[in-house]
Order: structure tokens, then sequence, then C-alpha cells
């Protein structure tokens, strides 16, 4: 026996790399539907050997399904995951709609699988942000070790962390700058992408960070540990696919740089790439359909004690997103629901 499976939004980046993954990964379904809005009704998607057609979100009835993979907005999720869950369907949300509710467990399972028992509470488990997911693999197992008094991280996320949209507009003003016929001004972006980088991803919060960096903190507090600090500068660069981040991190108990790349060498989720020499790292377009979180440049920060610094690097369609998603679909699986 297997599962009853839904995608919600599965024209959409993240929708479709899930439906990929799940296919990859050879995931028990029995059945499977694919929704999308009106507008994209009957649109084909591909989900292994098969093309299956979308059906409309608006009219689906959630009864009898295991779990529905959501990959829509928080104004979607809103209207939607609600009627999911009480169906008796659990969801499994990629929106930022409940990653902060205390009833919601908000789940990294190589990080802390144990929370997913919690998702009784409202029948919903959610998926954190693309840049803090790959982030806390890369720190739980040196948090286990010497335990995280503060964490500095600089992320470079690429533009398809903005959707279809985003890539479509780098793509154009890239075209445009070799081909200056037409001007391609900024939509999805405040500034031109191209050739460029934006400090600025999400709204601007009353203390001068963006949502996108009080994210990160919100949620590494919640999946790793709340008494971590930490300060992130959230960056746009002109990058398809691929976030990366330069991340600065204190720890209570001295940790040297190589028992760092010993742990990092073991740790679940994690490739270490770590040769001091030209090349010997990763950079986002080697991550690109990649399932790991990438992990080179370890170093000593000798600025203060106990300072370890890195370089982390994953696909954020797949470990930020849809990869994730899937993976809690097994854990859940392999946990609570044991069909598959």
């Amino acid at each position: 026996m297997g599962y009853k499976v839904v995608v919600v939004g599965a024209t959409g980046n993240v929708g479709r790399e899930m439906l990929n993954i799940l296919a990859e990964r050879e995931f028990p379904v029995d059945e499977i539907a694919v929704l999308a809005s009106r507008k994209s009704l009957g649109t084909e998607v591909s989900f292994g050997d098969k093309t299956l057609k979308t059906k409309d979100l608006d009219t689906f009835d959630f009864t009898g399904w295991d779990m529905a993979l959501f990959a829509v907005g928080s104004d979607a999720t809103k209207i939607y995951a609600p009627k999911a869950a009480a169906a008796g369907c659990v969801v499994i949300d990629n929106s930022s709609l409940y990653r902060y509710d205390p009833d919601v467990p908000l789940i990294v399972p190589e990080v802390n699988a144990d929370a997913i028992m919690g998702y009784t509470k409202k029948n919903i488990i959610a998926n954190p942000n693309c840049s803090t997911a790959q982030m806390v693999v890369a720190l739980k197992p040196l948090h286990d070790r010497a335990k995280i008094k503060r964490v500095i991280v600089s992320t470079y996320q690429s533009v398809s962390g903005a959707g279809k949209e985003g890539m479509d507009e780098l793509w154009e003003q890239t075209k445009a700058v070799y081909n200056p016929v037409h001007e391609v001004p900024p939509k999805k972006f405040t500034k031109q992408i191209a050739f460029n980088v934006i400090p600025h991803i999400d709204v601007f919060l009353d203390d001068g960070s963006t949502k996108e960096e009080w994210k990160m903190v919100a949620e590494t507090k919640k999946i790793l540990d709340p008494k971590i600090r930490l300060n992130a500068t959230c960056v746009r660069v002109p990058v398809f696919v691929g976030h990366s981040e330069a991340i600065n991190i204190e720890f209570e108990e001295p940790l040297d740089w190589q028992e760092a790349q010993d742990i990092l060498r073991e740790a679940p989720g994690i490739m270490l790439i770590d040769k001091r020499e030209p090349g010997g790292y990763i950079t986002p377009i080697e991550s690109v359909g990649e399932y790991a979180t990438y992990v080179s440049r370890v170093r000593q920060d000798p600025t203060v004690d106990n300072g370890i610094a890195l370089w982390c690097v994953s696909d954020n369609l797949r470990k930020g997103a849809a990869l994730n998603a899937v993976q809690i679909a097994e854990l859940l699986g392999n946990r609570v629901l044991k069909k598959g």
C-alpha cells in the first residue's frame, strides 16, 4: 500500500520540483492529484514517466487523501490548507503562513525530526524558508558538539527564490545588456538584477532589517535553539538557481576547523567539498539538481574565541523547498502513517 498524495500549486517552480523529487525518490504513491488555480486548469505536468492534468483547487475534495504538499502563496494557503487539514489530509506547507505558529511544527528532517509529532494539533506541518533550511542543516551537527552562541550570516540568494517572474527578469535584462534594443526595467525586483546585487529581499521592518532576514532569525530559533543569537544580511544575486551563504559561527566551547570538517563530513544531508586550492569548493551552479547541502571554506575565525567560518551552498528549489517537503512526507510516512 502507498499514499494518496496531492500537490497544490503543481504548475509553479516548486510544485514541479516536488513532483520530480517524489518520482526520483520513489515515494510510495498509490494515487496522485495535481492542483492549480483556475487560470492554470488543465495544464499538463510531469510525474516520472506520466503526464498529469491539473485539477481545480477551488472545487477539490481532500477527503480520503493522506497528505497534501502545498506550493502556493500564503493567501491561497490560508483558504485551502485548513480545508485539507479538516478533511483529514495532512498538509505540508511551503509558504510562510504557519512557520511561526506554536501549534505547527517547523521541520528540517536532519535537524528536528522528533518535532513532527506536534502536527496533530492542526494537521499541518510547515516547511522553512529556503535560506534557513540549508543553514540549519550545516549548523545542527556543530551545535550538538560545541553549542552555538551567535551566528552572522550573509546570503547570496538566486532569483528562482522569487519564482518564475524573477528568473524571467534576470534573463530578459541580461539579453538587453548585450542587445540594447529595448530597456527591461525592474518589475519583480526593486533595481536591475542583471550584473548587479540587491541587498533587499521581502519587505523592510521597523528596525531596518528585511522580513527575509527576520525569518532566518525566527526560524533558526524555532528549529534549532531559541538561545542562538543571529544576524542576517540577505542579498539577491544574478544566479538562476542555488543559494549561497557565508556563515560565521561563535561557539560556547572550543572547536578547531579540522574537527569541524570531520563533523560535517559525517553529518546527514551534508557534502563537504573543502580543498584549500583553486576550485576546491562548491559554487551554486554545481548544486543545481542535487539533494545535498554543500559546505566549503571551513576555517578558524581569529577575531572571536571559539569561532568558525564556512561557506554553504544548496539548490534552493530542492533542499530549500521541494526536497525538504518530500523528506517531511517520508518522515510522516515512516513515523506516523506507516503505509508505504
